[in-house]
């Protein structure tokens, strides 16, 4: 089965209009009215939907990674990515982003902390 994401709302949702175009299975938080919610909030709401979670606040995120492996608790993956694309850039994340969704299946991701490669511009 391949990954289902949620955008935390520090991502740009037209990257959820771009996959989604392009055929996977993306929301955003702007999509589901969680702009202002906390990062576990966030975390909470695509754990609970079944979806791996993108973001680009990794230090926080990294933390709540942390929190659950301890706790023994399972999600469906944490992908971060340290590079802040700006509006031009969202086509070079959204082939880095349908490359690893292609590569790997919904099994695969769970309860991983992925920090994704920065795509090479052309």
């Amino acid at each position: 089965m391949k990954p289902r994401l949620y955008l935390d709302e520090d991502v740009n949702p037209r990257l959820a209009v771009l996959l989604n175009q392009a055929g996977y299975d993306v929301l955003s938080a702007r999509d589901v009215g969680a702009l202002g919610e906390t990062d576990r909030q966030q975390f909470e709401r695509a754990r609970s939907s079944g979806r791996a979670i993108f973001t680009y606040n990794y230090y926080d995120f990294d933390v709540i990674a942390r929190i659950e492996a301890e706790a023994g608790r399972s999600h469906f993956g944490i992908l971060v990515s340290y590079y802040q694309y700006d509006g031009d850039e969202l086509g070079d994340l959204a082939a880095g982003m349908r490359a690893l969704l292609d590569e790997r299946d919904a099994a695969s991701l769970e309860n991983t902390y992925l920090v994704l490669p920065r795509p090479k511009r052309r």
